[in-house]
């Protein structure tokens, strides 16, 4: 493909973007939502009109990358917020509120696999599907909401962080259930072959990886300050955001190539950032860059998404969001209330763990690999995104309306919160 064309659509792409986003600022909306359907209205699964394609993007790698670097600037800022202390001193708390979430939402997803008629192994993968929030979508409305300075925000962040190390267990586990005898690995359904760096190809071998590097990140987040104070020690703003983009790119880079969730890296060494005298000079410089990389990771979501096969499983779509949508909210007020939060506070966790996105999505691309042979893989894959998209907006746009929906149902109660 040629250059002008390629720069062709990115200008589409932030073309539309503008445009979404003013009119969710209009009606007084998230744009998270605005910017997945932007994605979907000029992404290769609009439908044709009158025999006229309208299409005006196509998944291309540029997309990927920024939309991956999305996820990475939204974790590592967050991580920047974060105290990392404060996140030790609560982990009892955390693991009793994680052990809630993951074990109610992930039993559930199950066993709404048994009875789709799912094979054990394809239950599995739709219990790690409904299981895990997303990251991305929910530290994004926690910074467009103002929430992050809210006593909630510890607890919020503290059962993604729960969710995000469970999650590079699990995918280590059902990769090597999986694809076991087929090569291929976790990094593999983004791109990256792990066979060569994984030769049992056992699935202790990749827990015990996905372990070492998050321990490795958490010295770095304890003990590495003096190093990263040299590192950024600079009067250039240019040397300096080049730095910060340099260590936050490399790093959850090559944990992806390792099996560990990027997102997981880029928390943890933000929260190492954090530590240092450089912190708010690191959330001036790379706030702009954080919003737009954003941006285009939720516009590739729509981008993905394909009308025609989420209409085809409309129906076991329709309760599984329901169903799951109810388990978050309850394992969100209960989780909130084991952390000890307030009646209120509990219920603004339930509200934000709803939304669903980048984890689900890997997690069904997977399970629509040939390789691992589920005859069902390509419903999950639909289901996934289906409900990816749903969950998606119906979290932004509960978090949006808390206030709202507090006042209409909690009015008349008395909350300490």
């Amino acid at each position: 493909m040629a250059a002008t064309d390629l720069l062709f659509q990115a200008g589409v792409v932030f073309a539309v973007l503008a445009v979404g986003g003013a009119v969710a600022d209009r009606y007084g909306q998230s744009v998270i939502p605005a910017y997945i359907v932007a994605g979907i209205v000029v992404g290769p699964n609009v439908p044709q009109v009158f025999g006229y394609s309208f299409v005006l993007v196509e998944t291309r790698e540029f997309i990927d990358l920024l939309a991956e670097l999305g996820i990475v600037f939204l974790l590592f800022f967050i991580g920047l917020e974060f105290n990392l202390e404060r996140l030790a001193a609560s982990r009892d708390r955390i693991l009793g509120a994680g052990a809630i979430d993951v074990g109610i939402n992930g039993t559930v997803g199950a066993a709404i696999g048994f009875a789709l008629g799912f094979s054990a192994l394809e239950s599995l993968f739709l219990a790690g599907i409904v299981a895990i929030s997303s990251s991305a979508i929910i530290t994004k409305t926690l910074i467009d909401l103002g929430w992050i300075a809210d006593p909630e925000s510890e607890t919020i962040l503290g059962l993604l962080v729960f969710e995000d190390v469970v999650v590079a267990v699990y995918l280590a586990v059902v990769t090597a259930v999986a694809l076991g005898g087929n090569g291929g690995g976790v990094g593999d359904v983004a791109g990256v072959d792990l066979a060569s760096l994984d030769p049992t190809g056992g699935v202790g071998a990749s827990i015990a990886v996905s372990l070492a590097v998050l321990l490795a990140l958490v010295a770095l987040a304890v003990w590495g300050t003096p190093l990263l104070e040299r590192y950024l020690a600079t009067d250039s703003n240019e040397q300096f955001l080049v730095r910060v983009v340099a260590a936050a790119a490399g790093v959850a880079g090559l944990a992806l190539v390792l099996g560990v969730s990027e997102a997981v890296a880029a928390f943890f060494l933000g929260a190492a950032f954090g530590a240092t005298d450089h912190a708010h000079r690191i959330e001036r410089v790379i706030t702009s860059e954080r919003d737009l990389y954003a941006a285009v990771f939720f516009f590739a979501i729509g981008l993905e998404t394909d009308p025609a096969l989420v209409a085809g499983v409309l129906e076991p779509l329709a309760a599984l969001a329901a169903i799951t949508a109810a388990t978050k909210l309850v394992s969100g007020y209960w989780g909130g209330r084991t952390y000890g939060l307030s009646e209120r506070r509990s219920r603004r966790v339930a509200v934000a763990m709803v939304a669903r996105g980048e984890f689900s999505l890997v997690i069904a691309a997977l399970a629509a690999r040939p390789e691992a042979g589920l005859p069902n893989g390509d419903t999950i894959a639909a289901l996934a995104v289906g409900y990816v998209l749903v969950m998606g907006v119906l979290g932004t746009v509960l978090m949006g309306s808390s206030e709202a929906l507090e006042r209409r149902f909690f009015e008349r109660r008395v909350d300490g919160g």
